[in-house]
């Protein structure tokens, strides 16, 4: 573990000075590794976090590519990278934002062929794609290599976010919360629905913190709670969800 530089000891002093965080929590963060799924309406404020908090190494996949209408939430992008792909414009936002960090932009999909590997060394993962299907794939990726799952999702006015750790034999994972969830025929409900750009931004800084707090160990530990946002309201929820034993995932009792 190296010492902290006199130039990060001043970007990261407000960090450092957390009681709960500290020196010693400014370079974990500098030794970690966090895996995002999805570079969008959750991932790019969350990549923005993640990077200025000086997390070492960032890793993020997506396929797609920046469009006019991904303006209004997704901050991290601007109208002359429209056409770019998500992750080589995030890649070159990491680069001007923070020079500690290694940028991994893979633009791909994640699904059922996707080796378990691609979470090798990885601390924390967040998920913020956009259906049932890519979830579960990375809820199992997430089991087999004991890696912590923040998964964050977004509609219209809401948000909720949950940290799942279900190989543990007291923490449900992210199947014992929506089952054998099914995607309907046309899930781009943020084209057919709308969403608040803001509620992008609340729900994905909060992944970012709640990655920061697995790797740190501030505060209270949130295996297993779901946080439900509402921004009519607006106000916030916080229920402990229970591990499923029948889970097709990680029950005891699956089949």
């Amino acid at each position: 573990m190296a010492e902290l530089s006199d130039h990060q000891l001043d970007r990261y002093a407000r960090h450092i000075v957390l009681r709960d965080i500290g020196g010693a929590g400014q370079t974990r963060l500098l030794d970690s590794h966090v895996f995002l799924i999805g570079a969008g309406g959750i991932g790019s404020p969350a990549i923005q976090y993640l990077a200025a908090a000086g997390v070492g190494t960032i890793s993020v996949v997506d396929d797609d590519v920046v469009s006019l209408s991904n303006l209004q939430r997704q901050v991290l992008y601007s109208e002359t990278q429209i056409g770019e792909a998500k992750v080589a414009a995030a890649a070159a936002a990491v680069e001007r934002m923070n020079p500690d960090v290694t940028f991994h932009a893979i633009r791909s999909r994640i699904d059922r062929e996707t080796s378990p590997d691609i979470l090798k060394d990885i601390d924390v993962v967040i998920d913020g794609s956009d259906n049932f299907a890519t979830r579960l794939i990375v809820n199992d990726l997430c089991l087999a290599a004991h890696v912590p799952l923040v998964s964050a999702a977004i509609g219209q006015f809401h948000g909720q976010i949950g940290t799942f750790t279900g190989w543990q034999e007291d923490a449900p994972c992210y199947r014992c919360f929506v089952g054998d969830a099914h995607d309907p025929d046309d899930c781009d409900d943020c084209a057919t629905q709308g969403v608040l750009g803001a509620m992008c931004g609340l729900m994905g800084s909060f992944a970012a913190m709640e990655a920061i707090r697995s790797l740190t160990g501030f505060g209270d530990n949130q295996k297993g709670r779901l946080h439900i946002f509402d921004g009519m309201t607006p106000s916030m929820r916080s229920i402990k969800l229970p591990k499923d034993p029948a889970c097709g995932s990680c029950g005891v009792q699956k089949a």
